[in-house]
């Protein structure tokens, strides 16, 4: 592709532009140039949203579970189709490496594949009954129109769990997708369309997120909201759902810790970990950040991690050679370099990075700070960005302290060599997801989802599709 596609809004099987006009500019993370626009929606796009989607939902629901799968399986291969297209665009307004771009279009294809099948598994079940002569029976109804809301760090990745999983269950969906990153996330809703899925089973709007979250959430029409993003924003939102009994997913912030022991394979733990960590410019929301590592290996882990980080080639995504892009927007770089500064006036040791690249694109150095007090604020509050904190433990039991000392509780990591450790860290360490001497997160079959200040509900495995579904209760006698 030679030419950033301008976005418009998807509103009852039509791309339109605002009613008002209005357009929001794109810019590109690696130039800071302006490299396109997106639709701007109003009240008036919105209620046209709704409109659409109340009577996209009569149609949907009463589509087969049967022909959603196959209009959702003709999506995924669609994506697959284009993925190489989709990811240049995703470069363009993101920033990320060209080849994590496609594989995120690649693994959404995989997603929506799951759910395709998980359509056709929305079982009831029949009770049991007490006496002779009386059915009763439990069936599973699509709960109604959901409210989308996704961020900027994984466009597709963030809608795609969404979209895949209401469609499956029989709903309709309003997706506002992120005003930074417009383009891609359209792309993948356009496979959806090109697919035959009806009209007003999608839209798509864009516009000031505080305004179109308020205006659906508390609309009639909407009886499901799902939101990825920061926890201040997500408990904001579900206490709007709460108001009016809607139910709710939440996957927000996390400050992923990651518990290295002394008989752990260091040399593995610092090449997979580093490559986590530093992957999306440590824009995940997954990211491992706070590295526990136990005092008989802390300085060899803390050198080889920080070589590591040193070896990252940081530019520009549509760069072969590039393995960090820029940060995806300019709010990062003073937040960051705050947390970096705070970390060394409390004492913590910056090992290498610390500052920004050039003063053109939001590029930050990989960044390892050591032996950082718990007081700092970067122990406290998740920098998404490339900045991993090494700090040393004396026993395993000081480390799952740590681990669970902070109010969120999305993801944990850990490497040892011992079973007993592994048990340990496993029953104890308070997370939504924990991985063990491996990366295992994030599969479409498996879940995907928070504790704690980390929200509730889960966008992965057969337990997703839940959240999207009514259990009704039948009884009769004969």
């Amino acid at each position: 592709m030679t030419a950033y596609p301008d976005t418009m809004l998807f509103i009852d099987g039509a791309w339109v532009p605002a009613a008002s006009g209005k357009t929001i500019p794109v810019l590109d993370p690696a130039t800071e140039e302006q490299i396109g626009t997106v639709a701007w929606a109003d009240r008036a796009d919105l209620d046209a949203a709704l409109e659409a989607a109340a009577r996209g939902f009569a149609v949907w629901r009463a589509t087969s579970a049967y022909d959603r799968a196959k209009m959702m399986r003709k999506a995924a291969d669609l994506l697959r189709e284009r993925a190489g297209d989709i990811g240049w665009v995703m470069t363009r307004e993101q920033g990320k490496p060209l080849a994590q771009a496609k594989m995120e279009a690649l693994a959404a294809a995989d997603v929506i594949d799951w759910f395709a099948e998980e359509a056709r598994r929305t079982y009831g079940q029949v009770i049991p009954s007490r006496a002779p002569g009386i059915t009763q029976m439990t069936v599973k109804l699509p709960v109604g129109p959901v409210a989308a809301f996704t961020p900027w760090n994984f466009p597709i990745n963030q809608v795609v769990r969404k979209l895949s999983a209401a469609l499956a269950a029989g709903c309709s969906i309003i997706v506002k997708a992120p005003e930074e990153t417009p383009a891609s996330p359209a792309a993948l809703i356009r496979c959806f369309a090109d697919a035959g899925v009806p009209a007003g089973v999608v839209g798509l709007v864009y516009g000031v997120p505080a305004e179109i979250s308020e205006y659906l959430i508390a609309h009639p029409v909407i009886r499901k909201v799902t939101f990825t993003g920061s926890t201040p924003v997500g408990k904001l939102l579900a206490s709007l759902a709460g108001q009016h009994m809607k139910r709710a997913t939440m996957e927000l912030g996390g400050h992923a810790p990651v518990i290295v022991t002394a008989d752990a394979d260091i040399d593995k733990a610092i090449a997979t970990m580093a490559m986590h960590k530093f992957r999306n410019a440590g824009q995940v929301c997954v990211s491992p950040t706070r590295f526990l590592v136990e005092d008989a290996v802390a300085d060899r882990f803390i050198d080889g991690f920080t070589e590591a980080a040193k070896a990252i080639k940081v530019g520009a995504g549509s760069d072969e050679s590039t393995v960090m892009g820029p940060l995806a927007n300019d709010r990062r770089i003073p937040a960051l370099q705050a947390l970096v500064d705070d970390a060394v006036d409390h004492g913590g040791r910056l090992t290498t990075g610390g500052r920004r690249i050039g003063n053109k694109g939001w590029f930050f150095e990989p960044t390892v700070l050591a032996d950082v007090p718990v007081a700092a604020r970067i122990m406290n509050e998740e920098p998404f960005g490339p900045v991993a904190v090494i700090n040393r433990f004396a026993s395993l039991g000081d480390a799952i302290a740590e681990a669970n000392r902070l109010p969120f509780g999305l993801a944990a990591y850990a490497w040892t060599g011992s079973a007993a450790a592994a048990g340990r860290i496993a029953a104890e360490v308070e997370a939504g997801m924990t991985t063990i001497n491996h990366l295992g997160l994030a599969l479409p079959e498996v879940p995907f989802g928070g504790i704690k200040d980390s929200g509730y509900g889960t966008e992965g495995g057969s337990e997703a599709i839940e959240a999207y579904l009514d259990t009704r209760f039948i009884t009769r006698m004969d």
